[in-house]
């Protein structure tokens, strides 16, 4: 069932254009239906992406287009457009920030609907006991405990109603692609790249010595990122992008990290996260160098599967994957967040799907894995981990 607001409707109460109205079946959804809806969406959209390479791809693609938008969101917009037989989206934003560009909803346009955070203002304390503590800003603290200020923190989902550019019209605006660009400046990507290697504190070297049957190599404990000399520049490019996908996906801090490290399993299914982050940050400025090591998403996901049941992980090892949706589910999360951190900095052409605040943190951020769909604990991460 798809999830559909009508203009016309929004327009009848702006004010609540955000939060939109819907046409009477789906009105009657509550905000958790909603929530529920749109999960059964995305799994629906993750399924056919594990079982078709090319679907994986296709997802890849729109992620690169709307690096700004989460890896799940990005999925919804893309099966939701799919389902009404239109093209892509490109640009998408609410009714009102519609309205702040000078554009106003075409009549009868049907809303796009995409998971957004439940924010609350939290005092973060600190108790005697040394243990952490969240209260709701308006609460009196206890008198032994020590602040840390206020933070907005995610206490659950919501459904958002959104818009393509092409269900808008009013001031033009220039919606470019990357692909219309001719691709991107290789030399302004190179230097774009060892920025991120540097706030991570990782060094790039160029270098003629070869690593095993590798073109690049990541060492955690010397933080270094070796490149091989013999490629050409595009070729160099693609390679430090693969390498990135490593230091901010697998390093010995990060717990899937550590689980990828444990296996040859594991380390094939690293390596096509590895690969689709490069991918998104290569095709985000123009640069499609054809189908990559994500093809065999299923095959690795299905052998981790096998591999956890036989190592029989605890709880206490924290997130387990079940099935090839919650690993898709994860990956997807997992490489969006991390091209998303690279995108941020090296600033590829279009708008990446959303209009970026004024404010945007340039930084590369903490990936949110997506185990499981219900409402997250109260997250001190803040909202820019919003949406699964």
């Amino acid at each position: 069932m798809a999830v559909v607001a009508s203009a016309s409707e929004l327009n009848a109460d702006a004010s609540g254009a955000e939060e939109a109205a819907a046409p009477p079946s789906i009105a009657r959804l509550s905000p958790e239906e909603r929530i529920a809806e749109l999960t059964r969406g995305l799994h629906t959209a993750l399924e056919e992406a594990i079982d078709s390479p090319m679907r994986w791809q296709v997802l890849l693609d729109a992620s690169a287009t709307l690096w700004r938008y989460s890896g799940g969101n990005v999925a919804l917009l893309m099966m939701q457009m799919a389902q009404r037989g239109t093209q892509e989206p490109t640009l998408v934003a609410g009714y009102k920030e519609w309205a702040r560009h000078g554009r106003t909803v075409l009549r009868g346009e049907h809303a796009l609907w995409v998971i957004a955070p439940r924010t609350a203002s939290m005092q973060e304390l600190i108790l005697p006991d040394g243990k952490r503590k969240l209260l709701p800003a308006n609460q009196a603290a206890p008198d032994d405990a020590v602040s840390r200020g206020k933070k907005n923190v995610i206490t659950g989902w919501r459904g958002q109603a959104v818009f393509d550019v092409t269900q808008t019209e009013g001031t033009p605006l220039l919606v470019p692609r990357a692909d219309a660009h001719g691709g991107a400046d290789v030399g302004d990507l190179w230097s774009s790249l060892r920025e991120v290697a540097k706030e991570h504190s990782f060094r790039v070297e160029v270098s003629g010595f070869q690593h095993g049957y590798t073109s690049g190599y990541t060492d955690f404990e010397a933080r270094r990122i070796q490149v091989g000399a013999w490629m050409n520049d595009e070729e160099r490019v693609a390679v430090l992008a693969h390498e990135l996908g490593h230091v901010l996906l697998h390093g010995p801090d990060d717990r899937l990290g550590r689980l990828y490290g444990s296996s040859a399993n594991h380390r094939g299914l690293a390596e096509v996260e590895a690969e689709s982050v490069a991918y998104t940050v290569l095709r985000a400025h123009g640069i499609d160098r054809g189908p990559q090591s994500a093809s065999y998403l299923a095959g690795w996901a299905d052998a981790v599967i096998r591999a956890e049941k036989d190592l029989k992980h605890g709880s206490a090892d924290g997130w387990v994957p079940t099935s090839r949706v919650d690993i898709a589910k994860s990956v997807l999360g997992r490489v969006t967040g991390a091209a998303k951190g690279i995108l941020a900095v090296s600033d590829p052409p279009g708008f990446g799907g959303k209009f970026a605040a004024a404010s945007a943190d340039r930084t590369v951020a903490d990936n949110p894995t997506y185990a499981g769909v219900p409402g997250p604990n109260a997250s001190l991460n803040g909202p820019e981990i919003a949406g699964p």
